[in-house]
Formats: structure tokens, C-alpha cells, sequence
């Protein structure tokens, strides 16, 4: 009966191991191990911010080259869903749902893909930071596992809408827009600020992505003597755009939104014609010469495939999820999603080499409790691709 029972006791004890090393497991997190996935345009319209995700993957290398997160390496799940939300859908579920599963999510590239996915990823309380969007979706209403990094879409627009009235004297402020839920934040939020001065959008000029020809868009922008043009577009339709209007002897001012902020991209495939395009900016140029971007850049150097090209999208996917790494670190050995979460709700005036970023203990009516940063900062492309800065950091509220 002794050694009966000492045999049971025994099985007990592997099946209760083994059980809580499948518990771990499924939740992305092993003894040598955190998992973390990431979605990513590597191929079709958007593949110019792909680089998003190539940058997120360097900067997880470099701290594993550093040891890690208390012992623990990074191991991440990056995948190309070609700006496609179903692609977006079956890929997230299918790392989620896989033997090892995600601990979190970084970033994520894109509105429409992101939209696709939050429900699930809320469902299952997994932590997400730092979507790739400046969507108002990801903190209105706020959600408790979901953080956003990326200043509001709708605030780069008033931002820029209010520099080109007041310091450009602009009165006749147009809008061609990529017709979903990101062209219309762009849309609204130029509406708003022109309001504040006793001003309309002289024309709203909706984009669909299949568009091929933007002469018939740009002849209404012409007719309506728009005297300065946002575009809050992809990056090949901004191209075009500019390349439209330039074939027309049509030149307003352009503006563009920080998603179309990469001006040594932007000048080589509009072939010199984005010099003059004044955009905003969430975070430190490239060509910063701070200690913590050529710290990254060393990383860049090191890491990044031999074809990778050093650019605002790459530098981003770093910035991004700056917050997420320091959260892992300060959740200690046991970590626990909840542990996590409440960590980053601690971030209190973080400083990277995006703005200053802070969170809050969830509200459910407080949607700056999930929205970390709300600064930008304003650029103008030069003829060789570099910027020149136009302001300082502005809290764009």
C-alpha cells in the first residue's frame, strides 16, 4: 500500500507539473521564453510599412543580445497578412491558438487589419501595445488589455490644418482621403480645427484603394481653388497625387499625415516631386543623433537583413513597443498578462524616441487611460530626402 501510494503521489506531482508547464505554455511564456506576434504588410499596396514590423523584430534582437527579460528571450511571431483584415484574422487565431500561443501583441500595422482582431484579442484578455494606427479605435472606448501608442490621426490633421492657417495664412483647405476609417479621422478632424476659425474644407475627395487614375480627383480639388491639399492617403496614392497635380500645374501646399513622414522614400518613388510636403511626425528622425537612436542604429547594423533600409517606418516599429519592454522588465521574473497589464498601466512619462508617453489604472470612461501619446511635431521634406522641423513638440489635444 506505502509504495502504492508513494507511486500515486508521484504521478500527482508530473501530472500537476506537467499540467502547469501546458497552462505556461499556452500562454506564450515558457521558463527560457516569451512569445510575442505581430502582423505586418510585407507584400502588396502598403508593403512601404512593413518595415514597421522588421524594426519591432530588431529591437527584440537586441534585447535578447543583452539577455534578455530576466533570463527569458523574446521569441517573435511576425507574419505578412498583405494589409488584408482576413489575413490578419486567420493568422492572429492561428498563433494565438497554437500549441505554444502569444504572450502579446506588438503593434500591428494598419486600422482595418487591427479592427479585425481586437475583439478576439479582448475576448481572451491578451495584451496588445502599440498599434500601428492612429485610430480612436483602440482607446474609445478604452479596453484593459489594449494600449495605444500612436498619436491620433485626428490630431495630426487639426495640427497640421492649424499651421496652415494660422502660420501659412491658407483659407482654402481641401482633403483627398483613402475612403475608410483612417482617410475620415483626417477628415473630421480638419473639419474641426477650420471650424474653429470660421472656415469650411473647400473639397472632400474620397480615395478607394483600387484607384488606379487620380486625375478626376485632383480636377475637383483644382476647381474648388484649394490653396493648400492634406493627404491622408497610402503612401503610392500620395505619390500619385503629388505627381497628378504636378502633370496639371496645379500646386497648393501639401500636407500629409506621419504615415507619409519616410522623405527619403517618399522623394525616391515620387522621383523628387514629395520636396515641399510638410508632415507630422510622432517621434525622433532617423537622423536624430541622440544616444538612444544610434544605440538602435548600431542594433540596425547588426541585425537587420542587408537589403533593410534605415527609415522613419523602421525606427517607428522600435518606438512602439519601447513601452512594452520596459513593462516586461518591470513585471520581474513571474510573469503573469495580468502582472503585465498592470505594469503598463504604471508608465508614467516615458521617454524613448517617441513622444513622452504616459498611461493610467484602467478607466472604462477615460480613454486617456489607454491612449499613451498625444505629441507631435511638424517637418517639411527637402529636395535630398532629409527634414527640416518646422516646430517643436506640440501636445496636439
Amino acid at each position: 500500500m506505502k509504495i502504492r501510494s508513494v507511486l500515486a503521489i508521484m504521478a500527482a506531482l508530473v501530472l500537476c507539473v506537467f499540467s502547469a508547464g501546458t497552462a505556461l505554455a499556452q500562454n506564450g511564456v515558457t521558463d527560457t521564453e516569451i512569445h510575442i506576434g505581430q502582423w505586418g504588410p510585407q507584400t502588396g499596396p502598403a508593403a512601404p510599412w512593413g518595415a514597421v514590423a522588421r524594426g519591432t523584430g530588431v529591437l527584440f534582437d537586441m534585447v535578447n543580445a543583452q539577455g534578455g527579460i530576466h533570463g527569458r528571450k523574446i521569441v517573435y511571431h511576425m507574419f505578412d497578412d498583405g494589409y488584408n483584415p482576413a489575413k490578419t484574422m486567420a493568422g492572429v487565431k492561428e498563433l494565438q491558438e497554437s500549441s505554444t500561443g502569444i504572450f502579446a501583441w506588438a503593434s500591428g500595422v494598419g486600422t482595418a487589419p487591427g479592427l479585425a482582431v481586437k475583439e478576439y484579442l479582448a475576448s481572451r484578455q491578451v495584451p496588445w501595445v502599440g498599434p500601428a494606427s492612429g485610430s480612436p479605435h483602440w482607446s474609445e472606448p478604452p479596453q484593459r488589455n489594449l494600449f495605444g501608442v500612436y498619436p491620433l490621426y485626428f490630431l495630426e490633421a487639426k495640427t497640421l490644418t492649424r499651421y496652415a492657417v494660422e502660420r501659412m495664412g491658407k483659407k482654402r483647405v481641401a482633403i483627398m482621403y483613402q475612403n475608410d476609417d483612417y482617410g475620415k479621422n483626417g477628415v473630421d478632424g480638419a473639419r474641426e480645427e477650420l471650424a474653429s476659425h470660421g472656415l469650411e474644407l473647400v473639397e472632400a475627395v474620397p480615395v478607394e484603394l483600387t484607384d488606379t487614375d487620380l486625375r478626376s480627383h485632383l480636377l475637383r480639388l483644382r476647381r474648388a481653388n484649394a490653396d493648400c491639399v492634406l493627404l491622408w492617403l497610402s503612401p503610392t496614392h500620395a505619390v500619385m497625387s503629388v505627381g497628378t497635380a504636378k502633370a496639371m500645374n496645379f500646386t497648393p501646399q501639401f500636407m500629409s499625415t506621419s504615415t507619409c513622414s519616410d522623405f527619403p522614400l517618399m522623394i525616391h518613388i515620387s522621383k523628387g516631386l514629395w520636396e515641399g510636403v510638410i508632415t507630422a511626425s510622432f517621434g525622433e528622425l532617423p537622423t536624430s543623433g541622440s544616444p538612444l537612436m544610434l544605440e538602435y542604429r548600431k542594433a540596425f547594423d547588426q541585425f537587420a537583413a542587408r537589403e533593410e533600409r534605415w527609415g522613419v517606418f523602421f525606427t517607428a516599429g522600435m518606438g512602439f513597443v519601447e513601452p512594452m519592454v520596459q513593462a516586461l522588465r518591470n513585471a520581474g521574473r513571474d510573469l503573469t498578462r495580468e502582472r503585465f497589464i498592470e505594469e503598463m498601466e504604471k508608465i508614467q512619462n516615458f521617454q524613448g524616441i517617441l513622444g513622452n508617453i504616459s498611461f493610467k489604472p484602467f478607466d472604462a470612461n477615460d480613454p486617456s487611460s489607454r491612449q499613451g501619446q498625444y505629441e507631435v511635431f511638424l517637418i517639411e521634406c527637402l529636395a535630398n530626402g532629409d527634414a527640416r522641423r518646422l516646430t517643436g513638440w506640440i501636445d496636439a489635444r
